[in-house]
């Protein structure tokens, strides 16, 4: 995997980057439940460790090893170096998906989507939060992204959403101040 922006800002993210309130999450994903939860793109595994008393077993998947390496430090969680277009686990293997303010930098988000609701099990849940592109101030966020030459691509959470149903999965979309969630729920068979 090629080193990328995130590397560099690995050693500082977890001070950086304040701890979002996971109440809303939590809720959106349906917690707890007693199975599996998968927080792709999930970095130093700052959420995800937040949420591990909720689920059985928590899983950080991302593509940068410098951010995994923090999430190592972090105890309870299983961390897997992966590109989230190309999961390494098996279909229907987690009760609860969560992706969390990374949808944005993924090279090829249709891709990503799929996969992400392949892993997702029959009655399960996939939640992925974003800042809110209709919102000026994120706006500004994603053109000093471009600028600082991130693959950044922001997307309306209905879009998001049109993505999912695609796969069969049945959306709606919350909002609160700047950020967005887009929920997909799988249906039991």
């Amino acid at each position: 995997m090629r080193r990328s922006h995130f590397d560099l800002l690995a050693p500082f993210y977890d001070r950086l980057i304040r701890q979002p309130d996971l109440t809303q999450l939590a809720s959106l994903a349906g917690l707890p439940c007693s199975g599996r939860l998968l927080d792709a793109g999930g970095g130093t595994g700052r959420i995800a460790l937040g949420l591990a008393g909720m689920v059985g077993r928590v899983v950080v998947a991302d593509e940068s090893i410098a951010m995994l390496a923090r999430a190592r430090r972090k105890p309870t969680l299983a961390l897997v170096a992966s590109r989230a277009e190309r999961l390494p686990f098996c279909s229907e293997s987690f009760a609860r998906v969560i992706m969390v303010d990374a949808f944005h930098h993924l090279g090829d988000q249709p891709a990503s989507l799929a996969d992400l609701w392949r892993i997702v099990e029959p009655g399960g849940r996939l939640v992925v939060e974003e800042p809110d592109i209709r919102i000026p101030v994120v706006r500004v966020v994603a053109f000093l992204e471009r600028l600082a030459r991130m693959r950044s691509r922001f997307r309306r959470g209905e879009e998001i959403a049109t993505i999912l149903a695609q796969h069969g999965a049945q959306t709606r979309v919350h909002r609160l101040d700047h950020t967005v969630w887009i929920v997909a729920e799988k249906e039991t068979y």
